[in-house]
């Protein structure tokens, strides 16, 4: 991949798409292209196709996306399910039409089955029930996922996709309404600790376990399949390790430096029992991730009180 090439980034604001803009920059390339969604509107096929027609990348890295937790999930299914399906259409196919010459899509471990065996392996797309708290985003992934995997069958194109395990990082969103559950720790903890270390209600029973990625190892793991050409369409991106979510939220306790207690409330949904990625197809490529957990914590916590006046006022 030459230096020089036109990357269009979809989604270079958000915390994925910064990550991998940094990592790029940094890698020596030149010709990054990104665009607020004011300046255009992913969900407009005209206006995505004028674009493509006027600027011609010859790279597409999808990191576009209406994300949130189970809650947000929960409340808005709709929007959840079309405007995820009209970002990512309006992308590949504009994509395929303008002749781009790579296409890396970026989806969720919540494509799989909520009961798949694990770890979770690719082979294990579309073998079972989805998990019904982000059934909505799920079906828009695994459609842009197909819609990869067609065109390359089809066309011989250079289109791959990856599915991130569960993110977090520097961009973090930590708006409790609509944040998913390692960026709402760290909120929740830091509240608790300025309101005299008071106790911390977090979901569910804490007994599930997940697996958690550092932001730029997934930059690094976009950066990777960029200059590499790899042998099939979809492949897992992780640790392939995971931890619960009460030894979860014990970390982050530590880190943030809250000396409350936890109350866990069971009422509220667990989600998947399990979330735990097979990595070993790109592991076999050459690429694995690098930040352990904790140390990964600790950068987040430190960017989040670096930049907690862009959220909304602490809820104390």
């Amino acid at each position: 991949m030459n230096h020089e090439s036109r990357i269009y980034i979809a989604g270079h604001k958000g915390m994925v798409g910064s990550a991998i803009w940094r990592e790029l920059e940094s890698k020596g390339y030149t010709h990054l292209v990104g665009l607020t969604s004011t300046q255009l509107d992913l969900k407009n096929q005209q206006a995505v196709n004028a674009f493509f027609e006027d600027v011609r990348p010859q790279v597409v890295i999808d990191a576009a996306a209406r994300v949130g937790g189970i809650l947000a999930n929960s409340e808005f299914p709709y929007p959840f399910l079309m405007e995820n399906l009209q970002i990512q259409n309006n992308l590949i196919d504009a994509a395929h039409r303008f002749d781009v010459h790579k296409f890396i899509f970026l989806g969720s471990s919540c494509i799989y089955p909520k009961l798949a065996p694990q770890p979770l392996q690719e082979a294990c797309l579309l073998t079972g029930s989805l998990e019904p708290t982000n059934e909505w985003y799920a079906i828009a992934k695994i459609a842009g996922v197909k819609a990869c995997e067609a065109i390359r069958k089809q066309y011989h194109k250079d289109f791959v996709s990856f599915m991130p395990t569960n993110l977090y990082g520097a961009h973090d969103n930590f708006d409790l309404e609509t944040s998913h559950v390692l960026p709402a720790m760290i909120r929740k903890f830091h509240d608790a600790k300025l309101a005299n270390h008071s106790p911390v209600t977090l979901w569910g029973s804490g007994t599930p376990m997940r697996e958690f990625l550092h932001v730029e190892d997934l930059a690094r793991a976009t950066v990777f399949a960029l200059e590499h050409t790899l042998p099939e369409s979809l492949y897992n991106v992780g640790t392939g390790v995971d931890i619960t979510i009460k030894a979860l939220a014990e970390i982050v306790q530590h880190v943030v430096g809250h000396s409350g207690s936890i109350i866990w409330d069971t009422s509220k949904p667990d989600g998947t029992p399990r979330k735990l990625m097979d990595v070993s197809k790109l592991q076999q490529q050459g690429w694995q991730a690098q930040i352990p957990l904790e140390a990964g914590i600790k950068q987040t916590y430190a960017w989040f009180l670096a930049h907690q006046a862009d959220y909304k006022t602490l809820r104390l």
